[in-house]
């Protein structure tokens, strides 16, 4: 099991790239930078509040793990 912290960290870093890479996306489709990083911005908070969740739901699901 993972502390919150370490899953904040990771869910941070995660999606860090994850705002680099959309707003590029968005910049290249739409010709704006504004409203590609908005679009990224927006892309990123979802994604980091959803990754948070399901981290911390699969930090309690002992299945597949080896316990040694």
């Amino acid at each position: 099991m993972e502390t919150r912290l370490r899953s904040i960290v990771k869910a941070v870093i995660w999606n860090l790239i994850g705002l680099a890479v959309m707003a590029v996306v968005g910049l290249v489709v739409t010709g704006s930078l504004t409203a590609g990083g908005l679009m990224a911005v927006i892309n990123t908070a979802i994604g980091f509040t959803t990754y948070v969740l399901y981290e911390r739901v699969w930090s309690r699901i002992g299945w597949g793990r080896c316990h040694g």
